[in-house]
């Protein structure tokens, strides 16, 4: 009996033996065949590509947008995760190790849980309801930490999420803030369309991808391998051929990458246009709301809302594309990874079980012979654990690898929210550094009489901080488009000069007061002025901030900041009385009330606010564009007398010739280029406005009069040229 056994043995070897052989055989004449056909299309490549066909090198060209679109998302990917993590002992780390351990975690009590199922199988098998109520009490007890461990790993990403969207959005408004960055990133430069868009939801979809992404990675790769490892060694242990399921798996999950990475549609780009088009469409609304008044004026409902639903069949449009696109790849996607590879789950499971011997080569034996000795009924339950746990175990290795091959789709996406991210910030860096870039308008829409600078503006002015005057030195008005509205202009401007500023419309006015408050930078020339705290904007629709009445007097200072400059509200309320709106207070219910103050306060109480907040700073200079034109005229005279009686130089543009007196020189541009600074004397500068609209008057009746004339002249049957006499 023991020599048949040994017979049998041998024969068993050899088998293998020769099994292994055909194997090694087999794959290298594949390997083979495999060389010379790519060797022939390589050959015949290099052929066509001499022949100067166009298809090669539009490949190349191909390739090499793809190797760069990689080698870009990686740089910009590898900037991004250092922002995320900044030192190596910070919290998200410490969150990342405690993510990696309960997915590991999660990856050995599955394992345990298919162990399980096969026992239990095994025990029904065999009708042993005792060994099958201790198996099933042991099921059950695993299901607690199971349970827990599930619910940790989306807790755990959920946390990892919104860390890593408090690090980006803390760094974007750091650069937001700087340097009026969140003034000119709009104004100054057309790279970013709605930075709302990109500092709110791009930065929330970068953040929840990158998070789910690693959990999608990290615990399919370690579901791969441990699963791998315990199906191989098991098999081993049981003396089954794990050649052929090996190869089987290898082969499958390669074609299907291959098919799958060949037929699939380019999701970052598709993914950062419709995150673009969402931008453009709140840009809309947002419009909308802050407009609403001048559009119910002007009962602009209509073009409005065909503007709305222009943008929203964009919109609607291109996400239904990216769902027919992601129809016809996930049904592929589907077919592969469960059809196909169920199939060739299968054959992998049950070639194992039906070559197994029930030892392996490195047992003893007397374990070989008591495997020969079983009978066939604990055969057969053997078998159906084996087949159970293998089944199991063979269906989470499936599940991470569709998984892993399903994130490629999430990395597409991903490089998609990365490239929009990454751009915001380059833009606020760049534009905090004084690197501005916009589109160039079409030739048709220049105005053939200004003079533009082509090409990248460069800032060759100084500014000089003084501690009084405002002085230009050959200073260039030039906008933000490049158009040259003033070449050179060189003023003087001493303590205790008011200046009056007038012209026609885009003459330079509010482009000299954007360019002395620093929000436009000097490209040429040199100007002397005070540091920005000492001169205060007041525009002709002041900005009403969220906060108490309080706050609204105090703007942008905070409470504490008020307390700290020695001021009290007994001296807000002498500022109320000198602007003539000491009568809120009372109609607001005092300072610590709340409301929507740019609903709640009228068009000429916004203005007296604005005027207010001036004489709360007491700057040296206060720059008023238009800021009373909806107030009275003899409020306006006892605010401007004020302001001069506080000892502040007032830089004033504003169309009233009531105004005049309060002002001791002027400053005129003519439009054109040209400008006038001289000496300004009110009363007779009055008289010759009073003459002026005389003489108009006069010539406004001139054309009815040889109207009139010619009519005479042709009923007359006379000449216009004729006398009577």
């Amino acid at each position: 009996m023991q020599q048949s056994h040994l017979q049998l043995l041998a024969r068993l070897r050899r088998g293998s033996r020769l099994r292994k052989l055909a194997v090694a055989l087999a794959a290298a004449y594949a390997l083979r065949k495999l060389s010379v056909y790519l060797w022939r299309k390589r050959q015949g490549g290099a052929a066509k590509q001499l022949r100067g066909s166009d298809k090669p090198e539009a490949f190349i060209k191909t390739q090499d947008k793809k190797r760069l679109k990689r080698r870009d998302f990686a740089v910009q990917l590898t900037r991004l995760l250092k922002l995320l993590f900044p030192r190596l002992l910070c919290r998200e780390v410490g969150l990342l190790v405690l993510h990696s351990l309960t997915l590991m975690s999660r990856t050995f009590l599955s394992i345990y849980v298919a162990s399980l199922d096969g026992a239990i199988v095994k025990c029904i098998v065999q009708k042993n309801p005792r060994a099958f109520m201790l198996q099933l009490a042991k099921w059950l007890l695993v299901s607690v930490p199971a349970t827990f461990i599930n619910s940790a790993i989306r807790f755990l990403e959920g946390q990892l999420s919104l860390n890593f969207r408090t690090r980006l959005v803390n760094h974007a408004y750091q650069l937001y803030f700087t340097n009026q960055t969140y003034y000119r990133v709009s104004n100054m430069d057309g790279r970013l369309n709605n930075p709302d868009q990109s500092l709110t939801e791009d930065i929330v979809m970068f953040s929840a991808s990158v998070a789910h992404l690693y959990s999608n990675l990290t615990k399919p790769v370690l579901d791969v391998v441990v699963t791998c490892y315990t199906l191989l060694r098991t098999a081993q242990s049981k003396g089954a051929n794990t050649t052929w399921p090996s190869a089987i798996a290898g082969l499958v999950v390669a074609l299907t990458a291959q098919v799958l990475r060949c037929c699939s549609p380019q999701f970052g780009s598709l993914v950062a246009e419709e995150a673009r088009r969402k931008g453009d469409l709140r840009f809309l609304h947002s419009r909308i709301i802050n407009n609403s008044e001048e559009i119910a004026f002007y009962g602009g409902h209509e073009v409005e809302m065909s503007l709305l639903q222009k943008s929203y069949s964009s919109l609607s449009s291109h996400i239904h594309n990216i769902l027919l696109k992601r129809l016809w790849f996930v049904m592929l996607e589907q077919f592969l990874m469960k059809y196909v590879w169920s199939a060739a789950g299968l054959v992998m499971v049950a070639v194992p079980i039906i070559t197994a011997t029930g030892y392996s080569q490195h047992d003893s034996e007397e374990v070989k012979l008591a495997a020969m000795d079983m009978k066939e009924e604990e055969l057969v339950s053997e078998r159906t654990q084996a087949f159970t746990t293998a089944r199991n175990l063979l269906n989470s290795a499936a599940d991470a690898v569709e998984r892993i091959m399903s994130s490629y789709k999430e990395v597409t996406e991903l490089a998609g929210y990365t490239a929009r991210v990454s751009e915001m910030f380059d833009v606020f860096e760049d534009v905090k550094d004084g690197i501005y870039r916009r589109s160039k308008l079409p030739e048709g829409e220049a105005d053939e009489h200004a003079l533009r600078v082509s090409g990248l503006l460069e800032r060759r002015g100084r500014v000089i901080s003084v501690e009084k005057g405002i002085c230009c030195e050959d200073l260039p008005i030039i906008t933000p488009t490049g158009d040259v509205v003033v070449s050179s202009l060189n003023i003087q401007v001493e303590d205790g000069m008011n200046v009056l500023i007038t012209g026609p419309n885009g003459c330079g006015k509010s482009s000299l007061f954007r360019i002395l408050s620093g929000l436009w930078p000097v490209y040429g020339g040199v100007l002397n002025r005070p540091e920005p705290e000492h001169m205060f904007y007041i525009p002709q629709r002041p900005y009403m901030s969220e906060g108490t009445l309080r706050d609204q007097v105090i703007y942008p200072d905070s409470v504490d900041q008020m307390v700290r400059k020695g001021v009290t509200d007994s001296d807000l309320e002498k500022i109320l009385r000198t602007v003539h709106l000491l009568y809120i207070l009372d109609r607001e219910r005092g300072w610590e009330s709340v409301s929507d103050w740019k609903d709640v306060l009228s068009g000429g109480e916004k203005q007296r606010m604005g005027m207010a907040r001036m004489f709360y700073h007491r700057p040296r200079y206060a720059l008023l564009d238009e800021c009373t034109s909806a107030v009275s005229i003899d409020v306006e005279g006892q605010i401007f007398m004020a302001a001069k009686d506080a000892g502040i130089s007032l830089l004033s543009i504003t169309h009233r010739p009531s105004l005049w007196k309060y002002h001791s020189h002027l400053l005129q541009f003519d439009g054109e280029g040209g400008w006038k600074f001289e000496p300004l004397d009110a009363s007779t500068r009055l008289s010759l406005q009073e003459e002026k609209q005389r003489l108009e008057n006069q010539l406004s009746g001139i054309p009815k009069m040889q109207q009139r004339l010619s009519e005479l002249c042709v009923l007359l049957g006379e000449g216009e040229g004729e006398t009577s006499g």
